[in-house]
């Protein structure tokens, strides 16, 4: 009988391309400012240029000040809209309140976009961590995403202004996974947060909003998770929708979300992830792979069972 533990879903990407411009009008943002975290590359870059796209002044914080410096030229080169930026460490909660310093006198006030992306992860057996490399994740992902919203949080309420936040999370942070523990222990930690601030800080006009990726490439990331390629090459065996997702489907997602069309959506996690959590979660749904013929097989097998009750 068919190995129908490891279907084959990469024939159902044809139906499910990729539209990678932006969804949303060209104006959605205009006069806002967007705050990102980890904007110099990957995830955070293409939001940061989305949004940008779609009329955002755009801030964006990370820790190396070329990698902005490139990407925020690179971006008003594309848009012509102002993109600022701050090299800043958000485990320091010294450095965020200068980023925001900064953003307020660059682009003339506070964010009302704001985007926690930035994170810290790697593969590793758990006996294998130490304790200066927990500590590490915990405190970039946990920590620093907590230490950005507190920071960008007390001075909106200062001011009177509501925002949008947005926290990039991921689907292990519901179900927990082996080899990344610390991202999975500090991932969780996240969405209740995003979850009980959706409720404490909606009198301040705030809502918060999280999307939880599944596999969707980036240098960065993939080089610490999937380096050998493995996790490529069996990905056709887990996604219903039979492809990688793409950086600009995720942009699309994380603008809808930040924007006014979605102002009665708060205190959610998406799973976006063509279906790899729904699909792992089912317990039957390995048997996507079983042939008509094999299931004329089980149905006779099975019909006999039931003339002997």
């Amino acid at each position: 009988m068919t190995d129908f533990l490891r279907p084959d879903f990469s024939k159902n990407s044809k139906y499910f391309p990729a539209l990678t411009k932006p969804m949303l009008p060209d104006d959605t943002f205009k006069g806002k400012i967007a705050f990102i975290t980890g904007g110099g590359t990957g995830l955070g870059k293409n939001m940061a240029l989305t949004l940008s796209k779609l009329g955002a002044q755009v801030f964006i914080i990370s820790r190396k000040e070329n990698v902005l410096r490139t990407t925020a030229e690179e971006i008003n080169l594309i848009t012509n809209n102002k993109v600022a930026y701050y090299p800043a460490d958000i485990r320091m909660p010294d450095q965020i309140e200068k980023s925001i310093d900064h953003c307020i006198q660059t682009l003339g006030g506070l964010p009302s976009l704001i985007v926690n992306n930035a994170a810290g992860n790697f593969i590793s057996p758990t006996e294998r961590l130490s304790p200066n490399a927990v500590k590490t994740i915990v405190d970039i992902v946990l920590l620093g995403t907590l230490n950005t919203t507190l920071a960008l949080g007390k001075r909106l309420i200062k001011e009177g202004q509501g925002a949008a936040f947005l926290n990039i999370i991921t689907s292990y942070a519901e179900t927990g996974s082996g080899f990344v523990v610390p991202s999975a222990c500090a991932k969780a930690g996240v969405v209740a947060m995003t979850k009980s601030l959706a409720s404490e800080w909606s009198k301040y006009g705030m809502r918060f909003n999280g999307i939880s990726p599944g596999p969707i490439y980036t240098e960065g990331a993939f080089s610490r998770l999937d380096p050998t390629g493995t996790f490529v090459e069996n990905i056709k065996n887990k996604i219903p929708i039979g492809r990688l997702g793409e950086k600009e489907e995720l942009s699309n997602l994380a603008c809808y979300l930040l924007s006014d069309f979605s102002n009665w959506l708060t205190g959610q996690v998406i799973d976006f992830d063509g279906g790899e959590l729904t699909f792992s979660s089912g317990e039957f749904n390995g048997l996507y792979s079983v042939s008509k013929d094999e299931w004329d097989q089980m149905e006779q097998m099975i019909r006999k069972t039931n003339s002997k009750l």
